[in-house]
């Protein structure tokens, strides 16, 4: 069982940058993918990042390069750095987990996260 908290979200300006992170429970966390996905008001959920266990880091289109992806296994966290924040990267934000790789870059996870909103506007 894994449980998941993020915090960080909140009102920023274009071309700002906020850090998501996410607490993670459980003495396995390491072992598992971690993603965090989006959903705007009347969209669907969309896959932001992943980073699997040892590391290796995948990226939507629409964020690479602006947005960095990161964990600390020590600390059973993980974290997203949002530079250059967009307008249209207004949604709330969720961190999940899964023990599949694949199952991660689908954006599908075992384990999700309450959410946090980041509304990107001046």
């Amino acid at each position: 069982q894994v449980q998941l908290v993020e915090s960080g979200g909140g009102l920023v300006q274009p071309g700002g940058s906020l850090r998501l992170s996410c607490a993670a429970s459980g003495s396995i966390f390491r072992i598992y993918a971690m993603g965090w996905a989006r959903q705007a008001p009347g969209k669907q959920r969309e896959l932001v990042a992943v980073i699997g266990s040892a590391g290796t880091t995948n990226y939507a289109s629409s964020v690479k390069g602006r947005f960095t992806m990161s964990r600390d296994n020590a600390k059973n966290m993980v974290y997203l750095q949002m530079d250059s924040l967009k307008p249209e990267d207004t949604a709330v934000y969720y961190c999940y987990a899964d023990r599949s790789w694949v199952r991660t870059m689908s954006a599908r996870g075992d384990y999700w996260g309450q959410g946090t909103q980041v509304t990107v506007s001046s």
